[in-house]
């Protein structure tokens, strides 16, 4: 019996010491791969990186991660006509994260996730002048919202021969995504106090798109929804490269 108490103590050291170990080793693993992220991606802070699974040491052995989650805020992507389009927040999960022997490289297979961007932000897309949309009548989109059940909610100010209507014209807007572009489209459109216009003209004021290209690791647009504070987007991709 006594024996049996020595093994059994020494199983629970031997395991306690493997769990410490393997906790030191992955809490190593996730400071190298975010200040490599952050450097690859050229990012203004570093990344939070999170290496799911336990235990994380056998995981290196077979030379694949099984859920690796990263998160960036304030993510600068590539917008229309080259400009910056800030992302707030985005977040990653890729799975079955494939590395090189000496850690310069890991490829995901495949990646799932969300980011945000600001109404204020998206609101950057649009034209930001009036612009004339019927003889004597000039209109600009001066805010964007909120509408409920996944629309946009789109405010315009339009001025009608020289006199600024009383109150802010507003449209619902679908918002899709078409490739690398988020597009915002209007359902029905405003009226200008009487005044007709030409439907291209208005849709030249209500209708615009933002271009976001250049996303970490080559992952993608996949849909996009309104929220409470901007737009929710979905991303994916497939062999994500996260280094090298």
């Amino acid at each position: 019996m006594r024996a049996l108490r020595i093994l059994l103590v020494v199983v629970v050291i031997l395991g306690g010491l493997f769990v410490l170990a393997d906790r030191l080793a992955v809490n190593f693993a996730e400071g190298e791969a975010a200040d490599k992220l952050r450097t690859n991606e050229n990012l203004a802070a570093t990344p939070d990186v999170s290496i799911k699974g336990f235990p994380f040491l056998t995981q290196v052995v077979g030379g694949e991660l099984d859920d690796v989650e990263v998160g960036i805020q304030d993510y600068e992507a590539v917008g229309t006509e080259g400009r910056k389009i800030r992302i707030d927040d985005l977040q990653a999960n890729m799975r079955g994260v494939e590395f090189s022997g000496d850690y310069s490289s890991a490829i995901a297979s495949t990646a799932t996730g969300t980011a945000s961007i600001t109404y204020a932000e998206l609101l950057k897309a649009a034209k930001s002048e009036p612009t004339q949309v019927a003889p004597g009548v000039t209109a600009e989109v001066v805010g964007l919202s909120d509408g409920g059940n996944g629309k946009i909610k789109v405010t315009v100010e339009a001025t009608v021969l020289g006199t600024k209507l009383p109150q802010p014209l507003s449209v619902l807007s679908t918002v899709a995504v078409e490739g690398d572009t988020v597009r915002v489209h209007a359902d029905s459109l405003p009226s200008f106090g009487g005044v007709q216009a030409a439907e291209n003209e208005v849709r030249s004021i209500t209708d615009f798109e933002q271009k976001i290209d250049d996303l970490p690791g080559g992952i993608q647009l996949d849909k996009v929804e309104a929220g409470k504070n901007g737009v929710d987007i979905s991303v994916k991709g497939s062999n994500v490269r996260l280094a090298g």
